[in-house]
Parts: C-alpha cells; structure tokens; sequence
C-alpha cells in the first residue's frame, strides 16, 4: 500500500500497540484511496493501536465503512507490521554521521559510540598487519537463547582467522551491514549480564581451540569490551557494542598455526573422536574469514601453500611490529602548553590572562582524576554541550570542589545593563556553568543535526556577550576547547563555537585547544580548517594524555596557591579551608592562618608598589616579618587597638559588635585596619567585605564563616571582619544589624570599620572609635626614617616611593608641591596621556575611591594589548606622569583591574597645579562628559558613571552653611563663573533619561538664574523621567516657591497693588498645591518603602515644610495690603480670617475704608478657601513634623545633618507663626466681663500654642529643649485653667494635662504644679474611661502604660495589656508614613522608685556619664550604657520570659504578664521559647521595649 510522502516513519512510535486514537486517525488519513470519513469513523469508535491490531474486514464493515475502504486498511496494518518487524523506526536508527572505531587495544578511553553514526572503516582483510581489520555483525535480531553461542563462534571464527593471517582485528556487535542497515552503522545492543560475556568467551577459547594453542589463544584474544552507546543528543543510551580485540603478536604466535574445532569440545572425548577430522583453518579472505580446510580439493592444496608460507608470513609480522614501535614520541608540547596558557609568562600565578573560558563536551567519569587543573583555573565561565553533565558529568564532578551558578545560556541575552546581566550571573564570583545542550530546568537537548536550529543563537549571545570589553577584559581572557569526547561532525555544536569565538575574538590568540590524542586532534583539525579556513595546529595540544596536561598545569602554579589553607579554631587548632568553601564565600576575602606561606611573589616588584601608592597586600606583612627584614611600623594606635579596644570589644554582651577606625585619607587607616587582621589572624576568623555585595549574602556567609567545621558546637573564636571605604555611616549600622539578626546567641563578630573621614582635626572621642589623622607622632617619623634606611638598600627608584615618603615628611605641603610641580611642568592638555591624568585627578579629588578601568585607559591611549605578556603595561602609557599612577583591583558589578592616582594628597595638588597652568576644572568637566569613548563597550563603565554622576550632584550638608550644590559645580562657578552651567548642559546630555541630574538643572535655574521658565522645563521633564518621587514633586514646587519669593522681593512699593495680589496669590496657591503633592508622594513612598525591608530611606518631609513656607510668605504679602495693615487691630483681623474665624464679608462691611479696597477684598474673596485655611494646613504640618521628630530617632544615634537643618527650618518657621496666630495686639480693648473670660481662655491656649505645649509631642520635647522650670509650671497652671469643668476641656487638653505635670516633675519633682501622682493617675482614669478620639489614643495609651506599669503595692489597671495592645495600633496608624528607617525614641526608663520618680527620662541617664552627645550615642548603640554602675543603680530590672519574637514580662500580680518587644530583635535570637531573661524596661510610642537583655541570673 502506498503512503503519501508526507507521512514520515518517526512521526508514530515504533511500535503500534503504542498508538493512539489520534495516531490511528493520522495513519488512516495517509493511505491513498481511503476516504476521510473512515479515518473518522475509526477515531469515533475509539480505535487504537492495540484494537486495531484485533480488527478484521468484516469488523470495519459492521462500524459502517464499505467493503473497499475495509479491505485496503486491514492490508496498510499487514504492510506496516512487517515493515516493523524488519527494520528499526526511530531516527535514532537512521544512518548518521561518519565516525572512527573505538581506539584498538584499549580499555579505558573516553570514546562512545553515536547511534546510527557510521563507521568509516569497511569490513577488510589484512593490510599492514599492524592496522586492524573489522567484521561487523548487528546482533540485535538474535533470540536471547542463543546469543552467548552466536556470540563465541563469530569471534572464535574470526578470531583464528586473525591469528593465522598474523593481523590484528576487531569484530563489533550491534553494527549494522548491508542489506538491512548502511554498512558500518552503529545500532547498539541491550544486555543485561556484561560479565556473562566475558567467562563465555574465556570458556569458548578453551574449548574452540586445540590444547596446544589454548594458552597462545587467550593472550591474542582480548577480553571483550563494552562501548557505551549514546542517543543522537548526546544522552545516554541503555545499549552498547560489543569488541573483541585479536592481536597475534609475533613473539607469542611465533610460527605456530591455529585450527579450530567445528564444534566446541566436552569435557570427555575418546580417542576414536578426537582423531575424527572435525578441525577448521581460518584464514582472513577480504571482508570475511574462510576456512581452507573446507571439503574440496582446492581448498586443501591452499591449506598446505599457507602452511608453508607461516614462517615468511610471521617474519613479516615481526617486522611491522619493530617498524609500528620505532614510532615513539619525542614532544615539546609541554612546554608549548605551559607558553599557551599562561600568555607566556610561565606562572599561573603571574599570567597574562586574567580570566578563563572552558569550552567542552561529553565526558567520562575516567577523566575527573585528570581534571584538577579546572578547579585551580576557577574559570569565569564554562561553556558544557553534555546534556548529562549535571547528573554525572564535568559539572557535577566541579560543583562538588568549587562554585558554580547553573545557566542556560538564554540567561545571557541583553535585555538591560551589561554591567547589571553580569551582577545577576555573579559572573567573576563564581564559576558560570552554561548548559550549552540543555540538560536543566527540562530544556532537552537537541540532535547534532538540530542543535544550530535550537540552540545556536542562544550560544552565540552568550559568546558575544563574553567578549565584550565591558564584561571580560581585552586580551587578558583565555578561551580553552577541552574536547573530552572526539569531535567528528561538521555540524558537532563545538565547531559552532569556535567559529564563533574565531569571529568575536578576531582570530586564534586567545584560544587554546587540549585533547588526549592524535586522531581527536586530526578529526577536530580537519573540521575547523574547513569551517573557517584556518590552521589551528599551533594552538592545539594533543601529544599529551589528560594527567600529563593535568600535571604540567598543577605545576604551572606557586606551591603557596595549591597548598591548603587554614583556619583557627581556638587554643592553637586550626582547620582546613576547602577550596568550595572558600570561594562559596563571594562576599568576603578570608586572611588564613597561613596566609602567603610557600608564595614565591616578586618581592621587589610588591614592595615598591606599596611604596609608590598602591593598596597595601598580605604580602607586604608576609614580606616584612622574614628574615633580614625590619618590622612593618607600626602606627600608634595598633597597640591600642589591640590591647585595650578588641579585648573590650569581646567583653560585651552584644552579638556582632563594632569598632570605627576613621582616617584622614592617605594616612594609612586601611593599612593600619589590615595590618591589625594580619597580626590577629591566629586568633580570629579574619575577613575583608568586598564592596558591592548584598548585606543578606554578607551576614550569610560571616556566620557560615563563624561556623565553619564546629558541627553543633558553638564558635569559639570570634570572626574580625574589616569593611573599607563606606560612605555612610547607615549603611555600616545597616550590615551590623542584619549580622547580629543571623548571630548565634553565643556567637561574637567584630566590625572594623575603615572610614575616611573629611576633617582632619580630631573629632570627639567615643567608645568605638579611633581616629589617624594625618600628624605623625615623633615615633612613628623615627620608625619612618628606620624603614627609609632598608629601602635605599634593597630599591633603586625609591626616591619615587611618593606614597612612602609623604608619610616619611609627615604630610609636608612643601614636598607635595615639588613633586607636583615637577612632574607636571611642560603639561600639555592636548596630549591624550595628559588628558587622563586630569581626569583620573578631578574624579579622585572630588569622589575619593575613584578609578578608570585598565581597559578604558587602553583604548584611549590607543595601546594595543595583546594576549601575551611583555605587551606595554597601561601605567607606562601615561609617559612621564606614570609614577602618579597605580593599579588596584575593583569590586564592581564584575571583578576588573583598574589605575586610580597614589595619593589623594598628589590628587588635590595636582589639580592646584593645573589650575595654575589655567587647565580650568570646568575644561577637564567637559573632557569627561563629552568624550564618547570614555563610556563606550569598556569594563567599570557603571562605575565610572556612578562616579561622573556623585560628584555632580552630592553635595555636602551642614549645620553651619547648606550647600546648595556638589563641591565640584561650586568650584567650577567661583573659578569660571558661568562655565557651569555648559558642564551641567553637558551632562543633562551624558545622563538623558537621568531625572536627578534634571533637577539638577531645575535648581541651578531656579537658585543661581532666577532663570523660573527654563527651570519649570527641567523640572517638568525630571517629572516626567520620575513620576513617583517626592523629591522631584519637591523641586517642581521649590521651583514656584522661589519665583514667588523672587517676584515679591522685586516689588518695591510699600503696599502691594490689587493686580500684583492677584498674581502673587495664583502663584501662591499653585505652590501650596504642588507641595501637597510632594507630601503625598512622600507618604506613599514611605508606606512602599515598608514592603522592601531592606529600604531604610526616612519619610521626605520637605513637602510639609515647605507649604509652611508658603504660608509665611502669603502672610508677609497679605500684611503689605491696606486691609491688613500692621497695627494691632488689623494684625488679629489678619489672624482671625487665616484661622477660618471670621469671614472676609464681615471684614469688609466693617472696614471703614471697605469702598477704598473693594478691589482688594474682591480678589481676597477669590482666594477666600485657600486664606481660611492657612493656618490650619500649617499647624497641621508642624505638628505632624513634630511628631515624627519627637518620637523617631535615626536608627542608630547617628545624626542626620539634613534632618537637623529641617529642624532648624522649622523651627524658624515656627518664630513666625507665633508672632501671627500666638499673639493678641488688641485685648487692652475688650472691657466685657464675659468677655475678658473668653479672652483669658484664648490667651491661655495662645500661651500653649506658642510653647508649643498644645500637643503631647510638643510637652515631651519640653524635656529635650531643656525648658525652665518657671515656664513648665507655668505650662501646668494654663491647663490647669483650661481642663477646667467649666470650660469643657476637651480629651486632648486633659492628656495634656497629665503630659505636662510628668513633664514637669522631671524637671522639678518638688514645684507645688505637679499634680499628686495618685490625682493624676485619677485623672488618667477618667480619660480612660471616656470615649476618646482615634488621633488622641496613641498618647492617652501611652502615658496610661508609663503611669500604670505595674509595681506593686501601686494600683495598676486590670486592662494594661489591652492598652499595650491598642498602643502598637495606635502607632501604626498615627506613624506608618513616617517611621520607615527610624526607630522609636524611648521617652523613659523604669526606674526604682515610686511615683513620679520610677519614670527615668533620658537625659538623666546621660547625666550619669561624662563626654559629649556622641559618646552616649556610641555607649547606648554598643550596650555599654547599662554597664555604667550609676545607670544601673538608677534603673530597676525586670524579669520575663522569651516567647517567639518577644518577652512576656513578669510584673509580681498574679496571672498578668506584658508583652515587651526587644530593642533589638537580635537580643533574644539565642534564646529558647521560654527562657528566662532580665532587661532594663524602656517605654515608647511603639510599645515597651526591653533593653540590655541578659540571662536570669
């Protein structure tokens, strides 16, 4: 029956009782003469495989096809079993690609067969006796019974013939001949006893063959070996082939001839049988073995014509052998590869290349013992094509020894920043392993024939991406081919992908290719040569097996980088550091105990790089304590820091501690951190942070760290971990934090804090920190001149130790500047070199860890590295200025060798110098702006733009002078007036879609131009780039703001006109309006900031203070206007209509002069709902303001140098507001006694709205701003006055009541105002006990949970809990847009004492230690505070018990224990359920917190 070409025989399964219905359906539809409707009818009746090979003729016609139809399917089903039967369906069985034999004679190679692949050799006689022939036999139609028996006579048939030819051979099963199958094709068998095969084999020699030649026979025919066959993808199969190898080897064969009985021997034979002629003479006959002593005369005359020839033919044999031996190796290619891979350098530990790139695919467990050279390269990047490499291959071998990040390589397509795909794959962190054939995350993998349709694009993406300069550096990198398996396909993916990197990489320099032998080596020769037209015999390493290219590698390699690395574990021990371990931990650079030992590193070379400038290394403190050496100087305070701050340090109760070491830049404070590391290193678990590393996977890996090899037990060491170069403080507090959350109760991690700091004079002392300035102590200059004397005898350029020697002058201006000045004389600003040392100097002056990226600096000095060494080195680009210049190497978003300037002092006066030359810093600016190629495909370009961007927008905030933009852009305008704003044009260019540097503008428009309509277009457009921020909302406003203030200030007239009032008041009400926005997006930036707990950036309040702002303006206008003019009437008119309290119609109808306004009033009444408001929406904003700086404080006890100019803002504000809204001028005219009650009431509450003694806040901040005593009593009589029953207090006035007399006995226990405690807690009773408005129940339960804490024998509520409870609500919802990166403020301490004298406030524990703010910041942050002996005997300890996150409370009443939160969740982390803990009791908006947490004693 024909089919239809369509229909392919793999498109059903193999066999049709695996059919389906639709499987049936579409066979039906296939056959010619059938209709559609029967292949319907079939699918109705639910005809699969299985039925359908049950059906007859007459079934069919009973579901309704005709007879014709019925006929002609029974016979398609006939055809198509018999078509199975003989001839495999799967494409696996179709002919494939030619392949080699398995490699004669040997057993342990790597090779595997492809199923359906061809052999590229025939079926064939001898030839050179030497090269093997090959019988083929498919064996996969042979009945199980008889398999063993097929078996042992094809190759004892064959075997003999071999033998008596004196030629070595090969007999395969499960490949394919003809007329069945394409000669040679690899079809595979599936056997279930291999060892069965063996002992059959073993037995059938010794019965095949005659006694004499038993023994000759078994040493010829080698043992069987079983190749393992792989699927089309490259998966593995559950078949093989079968070889048996024959190898007649003249010395054992000798001239002997070999028959063969034709019937395998018994055990008995009588002599009558064994003298029966049942012997056979095989002898090799082109592609098959004859016997010769066959039953016909010629065959006999043959048999004795061999026979005689046996001495020739083995004298023949003979002599190929001694020819084949001759042949033996005499390689270089050791020490061709030691050139190869390592760019000529002949050190792994000083190579060229930087980084490598593995490209390879299917492997054989027998390699993994040779492969250990991989783990010691750590390559950047492996490129597998074994599908199974992640279940038993290379990768999992790998994983099991160092670090991998698994991808497939869609994972590598650009879809954002380079720099950002590059973070994500942590690609110069760990190993990336890409599965180049599928093999994870169920992508399958794909034929030879199909992989370039599948995967190929992807593949190349990944190549292109690797060879960019911004990922990889330029011609530092090394691409290896390890070809593990042979390559034979034109179309095998490797060639692919050389090809590809040929093309990417610009030719063959960069790639290296190892295989274990000559014919892989050939085969992938031949391949690459007509894939690209290239030889790449000079490149390839194949002479070598995998351990002597192990080997040579391993020893390529210091004795220091392949020794083990140890650990300390306390009293001396120390552990082994394994190398997974150890590179697992990506965030850190951990210092061993044995650190630098067995190093053979050039000496000379690192010591005087240190000397010059650069970064100093282990190998400077290995260096110095070797023999001959003087001692590495020690600088004042590592004694210090080593005797008395440490020691401290572990003596407190606190799980990860901190010590800042803040240093004046250049003066040796990361030195001093590192030499402090290198001396404890026996002793602690000793680390340094690398930048740009996530704090969670930090925090993780220190505890991993502490841990290390204790099991169960707990650390007994602590971990030292040194962070270097933080720019804020936060972030350092950030990282303690989330360390201390991972802590172990028991555990200690010390943070060394390395800091620059921007004073060089002395700050305040505290308890965790130490300062280095930049004034060397006479001692330290002596132990300076000691250290010169060693130098001049070991160095010759010493005289440019620059780094060394401003140190040894003790910072001297005078030595600086002549170092300068001669360097830079004759500087030429057009000269490329000159060009990028004024930029490297502008970016290191005005952004202090600053550097340019090794390949930025080779591009633009248009040097040409070249991927071996000796090429020019980038310093020595710079000409006469590369002593100013050292290398370093950056953690950015990958790992890269950059230069930056030696000392920020040679920074600094560099750039005087060129000033001096009038090299302008707005010239050098513009340079780095405009210079396309200094952000062109190079590596640290995210960098160098982070860079470019800080010292074009930070600018430095403090008390004294807010600076209104970076210190770069102020100098540029002092030094070129006007040339700024062409360098903040240039850069709205650089960073186009950068809404900072938009604002930027908008400021500069609006502060510098008073430019308003140019900075409304910046300010648009930054809105438009950031819809969502408050800040940018902010400027928009600002923008209004200032052209408000801009227009009235320009207005000279003493009264303001009614057409100016007009304009003035729109301009006015859009500014209110915008900052309200701000505010708005303010508050839900804070409450999204909530989600992301790792976002601790406070609520933006410049929204709410600047509508106060507004507000102060529009008052100072509306007093210019004749209806408002500044005597004492009108002032309180003013003040009453901008209270809401009396309407501008009743204004004007008693206005005598209402005709002579009337043009006035009209346009007030415009503006009427914008006017009665205003005092409202600005009291409203200072209380919110207020109420956030009252009961928040920074996280830590930091100072936020912006938050105190706010303050100080509002507090300005504020001054204005009382003198409008705080003050009556008019009262001397009310002469009614009713009315003079009423009046005495408003004064009273003008009084308190003045102090600021309205709200609660404002009574708490009482204790802060240190009132007198005289004005808080004062404060307590007035509420007195108002809480009055006749007055009708309201609830808030009454809290306030109880507010201020706590307040006040703070102050002054003993004034005759402070209301009895016991009245007072009456009072809070009855408040209590009424209802009480939601924005007044945070206050109410806080005050009722201080006063109430129960401490018998003192009354205390049955519902405490309760109010705790409504507490932490209350504050959520009164503070959750505002609390996000502050922490509550505890307002007071639970002491001993009773009444009014239990509540300890926070100033009088800081009466009880001497120093400044600082230092009771420092003490309460570390927990020393409540070590202090007078603070102890001040407070009164409670005891309670762990429970989850918190501490249920002991309060002595039977059956009622408080829920306490800890200050620091990381306080209890050690801690059981049900622990028993004691603590200091610390009460705030959030609730009552638990402080100085210790166990029960």
């Amino acid at each position: 029956m024909a089919h239809k070409e369509q229909l392919k025989e793999e498109d059903l399964p193999c066999d049709i009782k695996d059919w389906s219905k639709h499987h049936v359906k579409e066979w039906v539809l296939q056959l010619d003469n059938v209709d559609v409707s029967a292949a319907d009818i079939l699918f109705q009746q639910d005809i699969s495989g299985p039925s359908l090979l049950l059906l007859e003729t007459l079934d069919l016609i009973s579901m309704g096809l005709t007879f014709g139809p019925a006929k002609l399917i029974i016979h398609a089903r006939e055809e198509v079993i018999n078509l199975k039967g003989k001839k495999p369906t799967s494409s696996s069985n179709k002919p494939g690609k030619p392949s080699k034999p398995y490699p004669f004679c040997r057993y342990h190679d790597t090779f595997r067969y492809v199923e359906g692949s061809i052999l590229d050799v025939t079926e064939s006689g001898a030839s050179d006796f030497i090269e093997p022939c090959h019988e083929y036999k498919a064996f996969i139609n042979t009945c199980d019974k008889v398999k063993m028996t097929k078996f042992t006579s094809e190759v004892i048939r064959f075997a003999a013939a071999c033998i008596n030819s004196r030629t070595n051979g090969t007999i395969h099963f499960g490949i394919g001949d003809k007329p069945d199958f394409v000669h040679g094709q690899v079809l595979g068998v599936a056997l279930n006893d291999k060892e069965a095969y063996a002992n059959g084999l073993k037995s059938a020699i010794d019965g095949y063959f005659e006694h004499k030649n038993k023994h000759t026979a078994q040493m010829c025919i080698k043992p069987p070996r079983f190749v393992e066959v792989l699927n089309r993808n490259a998966t593995s199969s559950d078949k093989c082939v079968i070889e048996v190898d024959i190898e007649p080897q003249s010395a054992i064969c000798e001239e002997n001839i070999y028959h063969t009985y034709n019937t395998k021997k018994g055990k008995k034979k009588s002599k009558e049988t064994e003298s029966q002629p049942g012997k056979s003479f095989y002898i090799r006959d082109g592609g098959s073995s004859r016997d010769l002593l066959a039953s016909n005369t010629s065959s006999v005359l043959e048999y004795n014509m061999f026979v005689g020839q046996m001495p020739q033919l083995s004298q023949l044999r003979k002599n190929a052998e001694e020819k084949h031996f001759k042949r033996i190796k005499s390689t270089t290619q050791g020490s061709r590869l030691t050139h190869m891979i390592t760019g000529g350098t002949l050190s792994l530990d000083k190579s060229h290349f930087e980084r490598y790139v593995i490209v390879t695919n299917k492997s054989h467990p027998s390699h993994f013992e040779n492969l250990g050279f991989l783990i010691e390269l750590d390559p950047t990047a492996v490129l597998d094509f074994d599908p199974e490499s992640a279940k038993y291959g290379l990768q999992t071998y790998f994983d099991q020894q160092s670090t991998v990040s698994p991808h497939l390589p869609a994972k590598y397509k650009i879809t954002g920043g380079v720099e950002d795909i590059a973070n994500k794959l942590k690609l110069t962190r760990n190993t990336s392993w890409v599965f180049c054939n599928g093999g994870i995350e169920h992508e399958a993998p794909s034929d030879v024939d199909q992989w370039l349709m599948d995967k190929g694009a992807s593949v190349r993406d990944v190549i292109s991406f690797l060879c960019r300069k911004d990922v990889l550096p330029n011609k530092r990198f090394l691409v290896i081919f390890l070809l593990l398996s042979t390559v034979r396909e034109k179309m095998d993916p490797l060639v692919e992908t050389f090809s590809t990197f040929w093309q990417e990489l610009r030719g063959t320099d960069q790639i290296l290719c190892i295989c274990d032998n000559e014919n892989a080596f050939t085969s992938w020769k031949d391949l690459i040569e007509a894939r690209c037209g290239v030889d790449i015999s000079g490149r390839c390493i194949y002479e070598l097996s995998f351990a002597e290219v192990n080997g040579t590698i391993l020893s390529l390699w210091s004795k220091n980088r392949r020794a083990i690395r140890f650990l300390p574990c306390g009293g001396e021990s120390k552990v082994p550091l394994k190398k997974k371990f150890e590179r697992s931990l990506n965030t850190l650079e951990v210092l061993c105990v044995n650190q630098c030992e067995g190093g053979n590193e050039d000496r000379v070379t690192i010591e005087e790089n240190f000397y010059k400038g650069e970064n100093v290394s282990w190998w400077n403190f290995h260096f110095s304590e070797q023999p001959g050496s003087t001692p590495f100087i020690k600088r004042d305070k590592f004694d210090y820091i080593m005797n008395t701050v440490i020691p401290e340090l572990c003596s407190l109760p606190k799980a990860c501690v901190l010590l800042n070491l803040l240093h004046v830049p250049g003066c040796g404070g990361t030195t001093l951190a590192m030499h402090v590391l290198w001396a404890l290193r026996n002793r602690f678990r000793c680390a340094v942070f690398r930048k740009k590393s996530d704090f969670a996977d930090v925090a993780d890996q220190v505890i991993k760290l502490l841990t290390y090899s204790y099991d169960e037990q707990t650390p007994r060491i602590p971990v030292l971990l040194m962070i270097d170069d933080f720019d804020d403080m936060e972030k350092v507090y950030d990282l303690q934090q989330v360390i201390e959350k991972e802590c172990l109760q028991s555990a200690k991690v010390i943070l060394l804090n390395c800091m620059r700091s921007e004073s060089s004079e002395v700050p305040e002392q505290t308890a965790d920190t130490v300062f280095i300035g930049n004034d060397l102590s006479e001692k330290e200059l002596k132990m300076f001149e000691e250290k010169l004397k060693e130098i001049e005898k070991t160095h010759k350029n010493f005289e440019t130790f620059y780094g060394f020697m401003i140190m040894k002058k003790n910072f001297k201006a005078e030595y600086i500047e002549g170092v300068v000045r001669n360097t830079l004389k004759s500087f030429n600003m057009n000269q490329k070199n000159a060009q990028l040392l004024a930029v490297l100097v502008l970016l290191n002056v005005y952004c202090k860890s600053s550097s340019l990226s090794v390949s930025l600096c080779e591009d633009f000095l248009d040097l040409q590295p070249k991927p071996v060494c000796g090429s020019i080195k980038v310093e020595d680009g710079f000409g006469k200025f590369s002593n100013f210049i050292a290398s370093c190497s950056v953690e950015g978003m990958v790992v890269y060798k950059a230069v930056k300037i030696i000392h920020s002092a040679i920074a600094k006066q560099c750039l005087q110098e060129l000033t001096a030359q009038n090299v302008t810093k707005a010239e050098i600016t513009d340079l780095l702006l405009t210079t396309n190629q200094f952000y062109e495909c190079t590596q640290g370009k995210s960098n160098l733009l982070e860079d470019v961007h800080y010292i074009l927008v930070k600018r430095n905030h403090s008390l004294e002078e807010e600076s209104q933009f970076s210190p770069l852009v102020q100098e540029i305008a002092k030094e070129t007036f006007g040339q700024e704003e062409m360098v903040l044009r240039n850069a709205s260019k650089r960073f186009e879609k950068d809404a900072i540097i938009s604002q930027l503008l908008a400021r500069y428009y609006y502060l510098k131009k008073k430019d308003f309509s140019e900075a409304k277009v910046w300010a648009d457009k930054a809105k438009e780039l950031s819809k969502d921020s408050s800040y940018i909302a902010d400027t928009s406003a600002q923008v209004i703001k200032h052209k408000l203030k801009h227009a009235i200030a320009n207005y000279k007239e003493e009264h303001v006109s009614p057409q100016e009032l007009n304009g003035f008041l729109k301009i006015s009400q859009s500014a209110m309006e915008a900052f309200r926005q701000a505010q708005n997006l303010a508050k839900k930036e804070s409450l999204q900031r909530l989600q992301i707990k790792t976002d601790n950036c406070p609520f933006n309040t410049s929204g709410c203070l600047g509508e106060i702002q507004v507000g102060l303006i529009v008052i100072d206008l509306l007093e210019k206007t004749p209806v408002f003019s500044p005597d004492g009437v009108r002032h309180d008119i003013l003040s009453q209509v901008l209270s809401g309290e009396v309407k501008l119609e009743s204004v004007e109808r008693s206005d005598p002069r209402s005709n002579k306004n009337r043009t006035y009033y009209v346009i007030l009444k415009h503006f009427e709902d914008v006017l009665e408001s205003l005092k409202y929406r600005m009291k409203l904003n200072i209380d919110y303001l207020d109420k956030l700086y009252v009961n928040l404080g920074s996280r830590f006890g930091v100072k936020d140098t912006r938050e105190q100019v706010a303050q100080n803002e509002l507090f300005r504000c504020f001054r204005e507001y009382k003198k409008i809204f705080c003050k009556t001028e008019s009262a001397h005219l009310l002469k009614n006694k009713l009315m003079n009650l009423k009046m005495e009431l408003h004064l009273a509450r003008q009084f308190l709205e003045r102090e600021k003694a309205d709200t609660y806040s404002g009574i708490l901040n009482c204790l802060s701003k240190e009132i007198s005593a005289e004005r808080m009593e004062k404060v307590v009589r007035e509420y007195h006055n108002v809480c009055q029953t006749k007055h009708n207090p309201s609830p808030k006035e009454r809290i306030n009541l109880i507010y201020a007399s706590v307040v006040l006995s703070c102050i002054k226990l003993q004034s005759q105002s402070v209301i009895p405690y016991q009245v007072l807690v009456n009072i809070l009773n009855q408040v209590l006990n009424e209802p009480t408005p939601s924005n007044e129940s945070l206050p109410l339960f806080f005050i009722a949970v201080v006063l109430m804490w129960p401490m018998p024998p003192d009354l205390w509520h049955r519902d405490l809990g309760r109010f705790i409870s409504q507490m932490k609500t209350a504050y959520h919802t009164a503070l959750k847009e505002v609390y996000n990166g502050k922490r509550p403020i505890v307002h007071f301490v639970l002491g001993k004492k009773y009444g009014y004298e239990r509540l300890v406030h926070i100033r009088a524990i800081q009466s009880c230690i001497t120093g400044a703010e600082q230092q009771f910041a420092s003490l309460w942050r570390n927990g020393k505070i409540w070590k202090e002996r007078k603070v102890r005997d001040l407070l009164c300890r409670v005891t309670g018990a762990v429970n989850r996150d918190g501490i249920l409370a002991d309060t002595g009443i039977p059956n009622l224990r408080l829920e306490v939160t800890p200050m620091y969740r990381t306080q209890i982390s050690g801690y059981a359920d049900g622990s028993k803990v004691s603590f200091f009791l610390g009460f705030s908006m959030k609730g009552p917190l638990a402080l100085d947490i210790e166990p029960q004693r």
